[in-house]
């Protein structure tokens, strides 16, 4: 991760925005201390891919008949 200081990056801060946006982390800092860091928009979209992905591997069909504690419309 790159770590810059918060004055440069008010000078730059698209430079870095776009640094962010092509996937690079960036650490903000004030007197070497560590303030924020600026990290990639999330992907939803492909983050959702990706859970239902994994979700998939472990599913079985007919998993889930109907709860324990009461009955389903659609059994009756």
């Amino acid at each position: 991760m790159q770590t810059v200081n918060i004055s440069d990056f008010r000078a730059n801060l698209l430079k870095y925005l776009e640094k962010a946006n092509s996937g690079e982390q960036i650490g903000v800092t004030t007197n070497g201390k560590l303030l924020a860091t600026i990290t990639p928009p999330i992907q939803q979209k492909q983050q959702a891919k990706q859970q239902l992905e994994q979700l998939a591997k472990s599913a079985k069909i007919d998993d889930v008949i109907n709860p324990t504690d009461s009955n389903w419309e659609a059994n009756e």
